[in-house]
């Protein structure tokens, strides 16, 4: 979980815009005043706001402060390949727990000169020392917090690389601009809310075993207070040291060294009982990273390009292949059980044939052609029934050799993946688009902060399966030398003859998946402007025995209907967290955020109506 700062297309696109034209932005407004420690005086933080509409770009995150620096980047002329790494790295300053330099992402270009789309993948990789038994200990696996909270779950981190390969190939600003915005922030501080203070507070035992942890989020021992102002002077230095020096200083210096100095020593408290593992990070590993640039997943959709993130991330093939499934029903005509029956049909088989197939391409055969076909896709919809639910865990299809409700191999049930992370998105006035998803993987990451540095280190080699789910099934996603492990970040942009319609995505773990796709098929298909798609309550289908059910579904009448059919289902007070931008038919932005969930989101434009 973040903290929180927290109509069919083609008919009613125009009566979508329309019916916005008189929401109001809040970008900039103002709200209670915080110090600022360099100049002595009260700065007031920007005002939150789910919707926002206007010219000149937007930026949609979980923060309003994020927000801020990107739109402060569009309005001095940056590209949104600028503002993304701006908001990106304020996030690593008032998201610390979901995001920051410690980590890796996935990104998402849409250029408009050339009406094309770029990716990169910045995944973690494991040590070429890795192999599958990585988590492994006479033979069985480590219980998952312990491989959480442990040098053994670092991975090379991806997204200094990421932002420096971004900037470099379609920015106009230098690293060092960029920065700008969260080196002051981090300098200054931002305010403690309610859900930061909760989020440190669920960590607070772990924290306190790493006394630069500690040192940092619990300040003068204690959990901080919900209205004060939290400063990170290391995470300032370190912003500046890679605004100076490039991001050489990690991947082959000296904040590469302390960063793999903690990760393979990692500084535990004197007389703290908790064994934490040493990991196996070299200084050869982070010379050896390097950020992917790669082409996206592609199909289309109703006359439109949708356009997603290719393996290491299951997102945008799984998205791809559920909405292939859909694609034959007509879904704005269906009521609200027959639709969300069928959607939550679509995203079972997506990931049942997810689970068998997709892990890092550069050590697995990943079919990503075949799983995005509408040809798989249409041997897989035969399974769906109106008036009975499959059962979990459903045996995968094969993307290679289609068959009319074929299946290949043994059912194997989805392996765990932690519900954090965080997603912004970012267009700018010449019509660029980032869609940009990033984590540390768990609320917190490793738990542990490099001394004097002031980011947390990932945890996202847990990614990994510790072991198959099945012993006769494949996995493809055991860990592995150089191995980026598997994701469901689905960062997302989708085209109209070539331009932006809507852009989009969400943390969540897996449940990021059917976050992004429940939202595209509320908005493309059912009609609701984007940020009622957003704020529609949710429900995650993972080729699990439950589906996962927000208290509104949970406690409506669908509910009774769709047990009706078969369906079983456990309650979950929140799934995932997204964001969005929308480019509206005559120019203007809209940028669109979360309305409740995690305290709601952060939505602003460069020139608000």
């Amino acid at each position: 979980m973040t903290r929180a700062r927290r109509l069919t297309v083609l008919g009613a696109a125009a009566a979508l815009a329309g019916s916005m034209v008189a929401i109001p932005a809040a970008a900039g407004s103002a709200a209670p005043p915080r110090p600022d420690a360099a100049r002595g005086r009260a700065t007031a933080a920007p005002e939150k706001s789910p919707v926002a509409v206007g010219y000149g770009g937007a930026v949609s995150s979980v923060d309003a402060d994020a927000s801020a620096a990107g739109i402060s980047v569009l309005r001095k002329g940056g590209n949104a390949v600028d503002a993304a790494v701006a908001t990106a790295a304020a996030l690593g300053v008032t998201e610390p727990y979901s995001a920051g330099i410690g980590g890796g992402g996935y990104f998402v270009y849409y250029q408009a000169r050339s009406h094309s789309i770029r990716t990169l993948d910045g995944r973690e990789t494991a040590p070429r020392s890795a192999g599958k038994d990585l988590f492994l200990e006479n033979g069985t696996p480590l219980p998952f917090d312990q491989a959480v909270t442990s040098g053994l779950g670092v991975g090379t981190p991806g997204t200094p690389a990421t932002w420096d390969t971004a900037l470099r190939t379609w920015g106009s600003r230098s690293l060092s601009q960029v920065l700008g915005p969260a080196r002051k922030l981090a300098a200054d501080g931002f305010t403690v809310d309610a859900t930061f203070r909760q989020q440190t507070a669920d960590n607070e035992a772990r924290f306190r075993d790493f006394p630069a942890t500690a040192g940092l989020f619990l300040p003068g021992g204690k959990l901080p207070a919900v209205g004060s102002t939290l400063k990170n002077p290391d995470l300032a230095r370190t912003y500046g040291e890679l605004a100076h020096k490039g991001v050489g200083a990690l991947y082959d210096g000296a904040l590469g060294r302390d960063l793999v100095r903690t990760v393979r020593k990692p500084p535990v408290r004197p007389g703290s009982t908790r064994r934490v593992r040493p990991g196996k990070l070299t200084a050869g590993d982070l010379r050896a990273y390097r950020a992917l640039s790669q082409a996206p997943t592609h199909t289309r959709y109703r006359g439109l390009d949708v356009y997603g993130m290719a393996p290491s991330s299951s997102g945008g093939t799984t998205v791809a292949e559920a909405l292939n499934i859909l694609e034959k029903s007509d879904l704005s005509r269906l009521s609200e059980q027959q639709y969300l029956h069928r959607y939550l049909e679509a995203s079972r088989i997506a990931f049942a044939d997810r689970g068998r197939w997709v892990g890092d391409p550069a050590q697995e055969n990943v079919p990503t052609k075949g799983l995005t076909s509408q040809r798989f896709a249409d041997s897989r919809a035969c399974l769906i029934r109106d008036d009975k639910a499959l059962t979990s865990p459903l045996a995968p299809g094969d993307p290679r050799h289609p068959k009319p409700c074929g299946s290949a191999g043994k059912a194997a049930p989805t392996t765990y993946e932690g519900p954090n992370t965080t997603h912004l998105t970012v267009a700018d006035k010449w019509g660029n688009v980032v869609a940009y998803t990033l984590t540390i993987e768990q609320t917190g990451g490793s738990g542990i902060v490099v001394p004097g540095r002031g980011f947390l280190l990932n945890n996202e080699l847990t990614d990994f399966s510790f072991a198959p789910a099945d012993p006769a099934v494949h996995d493809p996603n055991l860990p592995g030398p150089g191995k980026r492990p598997r994701s469901s970040m689905s960062p997302t942009i989708v085209l109209r003859h070539g331009r932006p319609v809507v852009a989009l995505g969400s943390p969540g773990g897996a449940t990021i998946i059917t976050t992004v796709l429940q939202t595209l098929v509320n908005h493309l298909d059912r009609g609701m402007p984007l940020v009622d798609a957003i704020a529609a309550p949710r429900a995650s289908q993972r080729n699990a025995a439950q589906t996962d059910l927000e208290p509104a579904l949970w406690n409506s009448a669908l509910r009774t209907q769709l047990e009706g059919l078969g369906h079983a289902f456990k309650p979950n007070p929140e799934i995932g967290a997204a964001t969005g931008v929308q480019r509206l038919p005559d120019g203007r932005w809209l940028a669109a955020a979360e309305k409740v969930r995690r305290g709601g989101g952060s939505a602003m434009v460069v020139h608000p109506e």
